[in-house]
């Protein structure tokens, strides 16, 4: 939260071009009939009332009129022109008395279906300070309910685009200073520079901007509707002076995950040092908005057998070199398991079906634990997962709930009702190839003494030679080879893909090692794991080991 914005009725001077032309906040109203904005309106009770889509000519009249109003500074008439009267007033005086904008043009261009795009030119002024601001955004023009008259759709997204239910726009001094956060190296990471990294910049600043020693400028920011969430700078009046904050990404593997991710429309990736936790990449297309990387839940596919296979070496039911069989299909408790084709292994070792990625094979040897919940707790004892991470921001630390029967065996494979995201399962990985789980951080954890979760107990030195060797095979001649051919030094690997409801294609999953990075990546509608999200991990491997 920040403190410092006035709010007091600030005159302004604004207008609405069209068509070259300007209007003056006076007389804008005129002809407009009154009536609410819910359609409400008195006047037409005695007139039939018109339904229908709305016609251009509608769409033309409903946003120019909405747009002067605005214009003009007068909240009340333009609410009145919009489907929801209370909400869009309390918005709008708020852009002028809140977010103290002073002066504004407003121009429209040529509507696309019910849709009309607008460019906003302002002037923000907050105790002498002035700075123009501009951006774009639309509205959309529906018919009312009641009355059948041509409104604009309200939404907070009107004001600006970045705006949410529940947020706010204002103007003042902020509470938090702004940061100059530096990779582990000491090289500068900004937004516009790595996208992926907004949301967490923003984050790290309400949360560390204070301990980094800046002091507060003055600005205009979207005020977050969540009391913990991020808030987002739109304009800064006057700078103050940013604090220092080191992280522990690398520049490097983040330039390289911001360019990977973009080959695919839904994508994300992370990369964690083996040896301390840090993370050295996180990265998301499309960058803004939700950060799936860390805050995802998704079935994770057959990299899930990382887990699974430490469990039964672990057991004594498996190792690395033992025989293990892999047919076409198995069933368990009445549901029925297949291999990708319905391929087979005969005479395959653990090894060989953890390299092809043998569902079948995992399956088949459920029984032998005789423990329905042996998967959850490997997982919570050994990986970590569900052991509320505090990483510096907020991240989800993947589920693997307690199951029975069918659903049991589900979750061997990595699906049914495991949730992952690309960082639980880069730090799988990075368990597997060290051996204790080092909970992941963004930041030190001297920097404001949090609490970083430990496992109960680490692999054996023997379960962890098996599991990294096991994915160093499946990288030389396994699933993983193409993927991983670019990648030099000791290097493993493990895919998968993982069925979701109501998609065609079943998502991309893929993590590997290179020497101290573990990287991990998901790839929605991405099919097989070597396929898509292959490449995204090999590219940041490639950059940061």
């Amino acid at each position: 939260m920040r403190s410092g914005a006035k709010v007091a009725i600030v005159g302004g001077v604004f207008a609405v071009v069209v068509g070259g032309v300007g209007y003056g906040a006076y007389n804008v109203l005129d002809g407009l009939n009154g009536g609410g904005g819910d359609g409400t309106d008195s006047k037409s009770t005695s007139a039939e009332v018109k339904t229908g889509p709305v016609t251009k000519a509608e769409i033309d009249d409903a946003s120019k009129k909405f747009l002067k109003a605005w214009a003009s500074g007068d909240a009340a008439a333009a609410s009145q022109l919009t489907n929801n009267a209370a909400e869009a007033e309390s918005a709008l005086t708020g852009y002028r008395e809140s977010a103290h904008v002073t002066d504004a043009v407003i121009t429209p261009g040529p509507a696309v279906g019910t849709k009309v795009p607008y460019t906003v030119k302002a002037t923000v002024s907050f105790e002498g300070k002035s700075k123009p601001w501009s951006y774009s955004s639309e509205l959309t023009v529906v018919r009312g309910l009641t009355t059948g008259r041509p409104l604009v759709d309200w939404a907070p997204a009107v004001i600006h685009p970045d705006l949410t239910a529940g947020a706010s726009l204002k103007t003042g001094e902020a509470s938090t200073p702004s940061i100059e956060a530096v990779d582990h190296n000491g090289r500068t990471l900004t937004k516009e520079k790595y996208p992926s990294l907004g949301s967490i910049l923003d984050t790290l600043r309400e949360k560390y901007g204070e301990k980094a020693g800046g002091t507060a400028g003055i600005e205009t920011w979207i005020e977050s509707a969540d009391a913990n969430g991020p808030d987002k700078t739109l304009l800064t009046l006057t700078k103050g002076r940013p604090g220092k904050l080191q992280t522990t990404l690398d520049a490097n593997a983040q330039a390289a995950a911001e360019v990977a991710v973009k080959k695919f429309s839904q994508a994300s990736v992370v990369a964690v040092r083996p040896s301390t936790g840090a993370i050295r990449a996180v990265a998301n297309n499309p960058a803004t908005g939700f950060n799936a990387a860390m805050q995802g839940k998704q079935a994770p596919g057959s990299t899930m057998k990382i887990v699974t296979a430490a469990m039964l070496i672990e057991k004594g039911l498996a190792s690395a070199n033992q025989k293990v069989e892999c047919p076409p299909t198995a069933t368990y408790y009445s549901r029925t398991f297949k291999n990708l084709d319905g391929f087979s292994i005969p005479d395959g070792t653990l090894t060989t079906s953890f390299a092809r990625s043998c569902n079948t094979a995992f399956i088949k040897l459920i029984d032998d634990t005789k423990d329905d919940a042996a998967l959850a707790k490997e997982a919570r004892d050994v990986f970590g997962i569900g052991l509320d991470w505090q990483t510096g921001v907020v991240s989800v630390d993947g589920s693997v709930p307690e199951e029975t029967g069918g659903e049991a065996a589900a979750q061997y494979i990595g699906q049914g009702t495991v949730q992952m995201n690309a960082l639980n399962m880069a730090s799988i990985t990075a368990t597997a190839k060290n051996g204790t789980f080092r909970q992941p951080i963004l930041v030190d954890r001297d920097l404001d003494g949090r609490q970083l979760a430990t496992a109960s107990r680490s692999l054996s030195p023997s379960v962890s030679q098996q599991l990294t060797n096991m994915m160093r095979q499946t990288a030389s001649w396994g699933t993983g080879r193409a993927a991983m051919a670019s990648v030099g030094g000791d290097k493993g690997a493990k895919t998968g893909s993982a069925e979701v409801d109501g998609q065609a294609t079943s998502n991309s999953w893929f993590t590997g090692f290179s020497n101290d990075l573990a990287a991990a990546a998901v790839v929605q509608s991405g099919g097989h794991g070597g396929d898509a999200a292959g490449p995204v991990v090999a590219a940041v491997l490639r950059a940061g080991s």
